[in-house]
């Protein structure tokens, strides 16, 4: 057995009116989603506007998820540019009971193939928890670069549990299992997770994940025990969702969805913007077409 595997929402961050960070409504997100059989939560990532965040902001998001560390699984995300302060969020998330840690390869300043590796050590040995890798390419402009012998180790290190790929290269996906088959492959992008399974993936980490859990429990379930067609028919459902979510903006629609559904997240920070009321009509528009509540 992986240790990390099955479906894990990519959590939002909920605010009070103020703007502030509201723990009781991000409590409430992770009871729905436990409810919905999410296998655990990646907490503080994208979808919860991580770089939006202050530092306090952050490790608060892990103190209102220890609520839950001993019914599920919790993957703290604490990435940052700098070493040291993401040394100080994994040190923090251990204290509140995180079970892994994840981060997003340095990013802006070109970092080598040794600078990133060393990063994924020290904080994994600062926190003495082991990290998964948080692969996204089209965010932080550095690619994970299997040639080199810095990541190569890397990924077959103790220090490593897993990889997070949000990449449409699915076919780098299979490499890094191959290269480390008990490592945890978790698929990134939702679109993309019927077609990353079939490449080897563990599961899925997703934002889509916050808002249609149980749908996407029926995708894996129908591919795992062999129903495969009846699984993509259900994927291409959820990207005409997954499309128009994009469409109107990713982070600004789960948050008003989300709102529909009982947790009253606030809109997102700026720059970001809240639906105009347009696409909210369009949102709610696809969401009945699809039959998705």
């Amino acid at each position: 057995m992986k240790n990390i595997q099955g479906l894990y929402p990519a959590s939002a961050t909920p605010y009070k009116e103020d703007g502030s960070f509201a723990p009781e409504e991000f409590e409430k997100l992770l009871k729905k989603n436990i409810n919905e059989g999410a296998s655990g939560f990646f907490i503080a990532g994208s979808s919860a506007e991580c770089f939006l965040l202050t530092e306090n902001e952050r490790i608060s998001i892990f103190e209102a998820a220890s609520s839950f560390k001993n019914e599920t699984v919790i993957i703290a995300h604490v990435g940052a540019i700098g070493t040291d302060e993401a040394v100080r969020y994994a040190k923090a998330a251990k204290t509140h009971g995180a079970h892994y840690i994840s981060a997003t390869l340095p990013f802006y300043y070109g970092f080598n193939d040794l600078q990133i590796s060393e990063f994924f050590y020290e904080i994994a040995n600062a926190a003495q928890l082991q990290v998964m890798i948080y692969n996204f390419p089209g965010f932080t402009g550095k690619k994970l670069n299997l040639e080199s012998s810095d990541i190569r180790a890397l990924i077959c290190s103790n220090v490593v549990c897993g990889i997070k790929h949000t990449d449409q290269n699915l076919g780098l996906l299979e490499r890094i299992g191959d290269l480390n088959p008990n490592i945890s492959l978790m698929n990134g992008y939702d679109d993309t997770m019927t077609a990353s399974l079939a490449l080897g993936a563990d599961g899925c980490v997703g934002s889509m994940l916050n808002v249609m859990l149980p749908h996407f429990m029926k995708i894996y379930y129908a591919y795992n025990s062999g129903e495969r067609d009846f699984a993509l028919s259900l994927q291409k459902k959820a990207n005409n969702i997954v499309e128009a979510f994009n469409n109107a903006g990713l982070i600004s629609s789960i948050k008003y969805v989300l709102t529909k559904q009982g947790i009253n997240t606030g809109p997102p920070r700026k720059p970001f913007k809240p639906l105009t009321q347009a696409q909210m009509k369009y949102i709610d528009e696809v969401m009945e077409r699809y039959e998705i509540k």
